[in-house]
Order: C-alpha cells, then sequence, then structure tokens
C-alpha cells in the first residue's frame, strides 16, 4: 500500500537520524542562519543637565544727555518804564541782539497797579502784591522793607554775594536788611549808573541788579513814544552796552546768566492804569543754558524773573512763589498754563499812602532819610 510505505520511509528516516547523532558523526547541514549580538542593555544615567548660559541682556543706555551749564552769577537789568514797541534794530542793537543771543518776548506782563515799586519788588522777589506787601510807590522809610523773601535774600543765605545798584532810592524798600551786600543809589543818569555797576562787576558778585531810570523820565516829562522818550532809550541801550562790556572785560560774560526786562510802560506822560501800554513789557534772558533765538511762546510775568534767576542757579524756590521759571527759554518743558482765574482776576485792593504819587508816579516832596547800608555814588 502506499500510505503503509510513507510511514515505513518516515520511521526509517528517523532512526537514520538518530544514529548518527549517536555515533557522534557530522552531518552535513546547512549553514546556521546568522544572529545579530544580543542587545547591549544601556546602562541608565540621568540626562545631562544642560545649562542653558542666557547672556546678561546689555541694557540700552538712553543717551547720555549733555548737562544744561549752570551760571556761575545773575545780573538782571531793568530798564524803567521801557516800553517793548521801543526796542528796534537800529535803535537799540544791544537790546535787540542780546534778544536774539538768547530767548525773549515782547508780551510780557507786569502787575497790577503798573507803578515803579510796586513792579520792582514782585520782579525782584517772585511775588504779586499780596504776596510781598509793598503797597506804595515812594521813599517812605516809616513803611519799612518787603515782607516776602526776595532774589537777594535766598542767595544771600546760601551765602552767595548780592548787590544793588540804582536810579531811584525808594528802591532800598526792597533791599531789607541782612540780604543786600551792597546796595548802591546813582543819581547821576543812566551812563553814570552803567560806570558805577561796572565797578561792582570789576570787584566781583554773585547776583548783581541795576537799574536803569532814564526810560521812565523821559516818557513822564515828555511822553512815552515822543522823539526824546525814543531817544532815551537809545542812551539806555547804550548804558546795557557798557554793562555787557564790564563783564567782558571781567571775563565773566561766558558764565552769567542775563536778564533784562522792565517794571511798566507808559500812555502820554502816565502809567499804572491796566492799559496794554503800561502793562506789556519786554522780558529777555541770555546766558549759559538759554537756547538762542527762542521766541517765547510761554506767558511771562514780570515776577517770573526772579523764580528764573533763582532756579537758573539751582537755588529752592518757595513753595508759595507766584512766579514760575521760563523754563522754554532754556528748552526744557514748560510749566502748566496760568489759571484762568489767576489771568482774568482784577487788581487787587491796596492802600496808598499818596494815591497820585502811587498809581501815577507823580511824587511827592518826602523828607529823604538815608536808609541803613544805603550809599549814594558821589
Amino acid at each position: 500500500m502506499r500510505v503503509g510505505s510513507f510511514r515505513l520511509r518516515r520511521i526509517a528516516l528517523g532512526w537514520v537520524v538518530l544514529a548518527i547523532a549517536a555515533s557522534g558523526c557530522s552531518a552535513v547541514l546547512p549553514p546556521p542562519t546568522a544572529e545579530l549580538p544580543p542587545k547591549a542593555t544601556a546602562r541608565e544615567e540621568p540626562p545631562p543637565t544642560v545649562t542653558v548660559v542666557t547672556p546678561e541682556p546689555t541694557a540700552t543706555e538712553p543717551p547720555t544727555a549733555t548737562p544744561r551749564p549752570r551760571p556761575a552769577r545773575v545780573v538782571v537789568i531793568s530798564l524803567d518804564g521801557l516800553r517793548p514797541d521801543a526796542l528796534s534794530p537800529d535803535r537799540t542793537p544791544t537790546l535787540w541782539a542780546l534778544a536774539q543771543a538768547g530767548a525773549h518776548t515782547l508780551t510780557a506782563q507786569t502787575i497790577l497797579p503798573s507803578a515803579t515799586l510796586m513792579a520792582h519788588a514782585s520782579m525782584l522777589s517772585g511775588y504779586d502784591i499780596e504776596g510781598h506787601g509793598v503797597t506804595w510807590n515812594d521813599y517812605v522809610p516809616s513803611l519799612g522793607f518787603i515782607q516776602s523773601p526776595t532774589l537777594f535774600s535766598i542767595a544771600h543765605d546760601a551765602g552767595l554775594e548780592t548787590e544793588m545798584v540804582v536810579g531811584k532810592e525808594k528802591l532800598v524798600h526792597i533791599a531789607a536788611p541782612g540780604t543786600v551786600t551792597s546796595f548802591t543809589y546813582v543819581p547821576k543818569g543812566d551812563f553814570g549808573l552803567a560806570e558805577e555797576a561796572g565797578k561792582a562787576i570789576a570787584d566781583g558778585f554773585d547776583v548783581l541788579f541795576v537799574h536803569f531810570p532814564g526810560p521812565d523820565a523821559a516818557g513822564h516829562n515828555y511822553g512815552w513814544m515822543s522823539e526824546t522818550y525814543l531817544g532815551t532809550v537809545a542812551n539806555s541801550d547804550e548804558a546795557v552796552r557798557r554793562i555787557l562790556e564790564a563783564l567782558d572785560a571781567a571775563g565773566m560774560r561766558a558764565s552769567t546768566l542775563i536778564l533784562v526786562t522792565a517794571d511798566h510802560g507808559g500812555h502820554g506822560t502816565l502809567h499804572g492804569s491796566s492799559l496794554p501800554e503800561d502793562t506789556t513789557i519786554p522780558w529777555i534772558v541770555a546766558g549759559p543754558g538759554v537756547v538762542p533765538g527762542t521766541k517765547l511762546a510761554t506767558e511771562v510775568r514780570v515776577y517770573d524773573t526772579t523764580a528764573t534767576a533763582l532756579w537758573a542757579l539751582g537755588m529752592p524756590l518757595p513753595e508759595d512763589l507766584d512766579g514760575k521759571p521760563v523754563l522754554e527759554a532754556f528748552g526744557e518743558t514748560a510749566l502748566a498754563p496760568r489759571d484762568l482765574a489767576e489771568m482774568l482776576a482784577p487788581p487787587p485792593k491796596v492802600i496808598f499812602p499818596c494815591l497820585r504819587a502811587a498809581w501815577y508816579g507823580e511824587f511827592t516832596s518826602i523828607q529823604r532819610e538815608g536808609a541803613p547800608g544805603m550809599r549814594t555814588a558821589a
């Protein structure tokens, strides 16, 4: 049978294989299939710590601002009764050039009433009339001195030399005792006054006030904007030139802040009213830190003069000061505009010892008494 023979062959083949294995004979077998070496067991190690070195951010430093030059000293020059429309390149070349070299406005405003002593008290204290308490307009020794701090008192307390060279003796009411190193009254006209101021410059100073009375005298005698008035303004311009010349000669010009302004204007032969001709004044500043050629858009008041001088010198300003530094002149951010209520406020009610003298500058004859420390130039 076919099935039986197939089984016999399978059994026979099995015995043959067993016999071969038992005899130790090698059988020819197909080559072994190559096996891959056993997988190496990876040693588990903690992953390396990756230190990410983040470079320190380079601080982007703001551009170094050039420090604002600070003046070594200040000169304040007042041209009594100077109207701004009297200035021109031909008539007043010194003042015109100073305005172009610094910052200026021809629409600054004085206080009300627009009278000499009260306005100068505001100019040199930084306060309006109610703050400084000077409510009279002539030399009346019994009325004493200004009641507020002044440019001179603050500077003097800081150890600075303060000087006043003036053409009207009543301005001594602003030189409270212990505030002014030297007060000189010069009844010799603007040129004589410039000569005395030149001596003060040569001797050295920190804060100097120079007062030229010429324009006011001409206005009262001949009328504001008359030919004589305009000619006197030209002479006053020459007197200012001599002041600048004295600063140059002393090597002080480049380090001196120069402020030029007026106490009031005038109309006809009078002043003291609220008319624009009486209240509008020039205001010029030149020197270290001032941006040349600046036409000021800032509203400037006469009492901003002291605030600007103190700020420029790095002096502290009283918290209740009415004046504000005219920062625009130095390229600085302007302060907030003045309150509208302040701008529209009526003039303060004041009591005058002599109404016509105080209001119009028509001075009565008063017994003159030398104030302590006042020197009259010979």
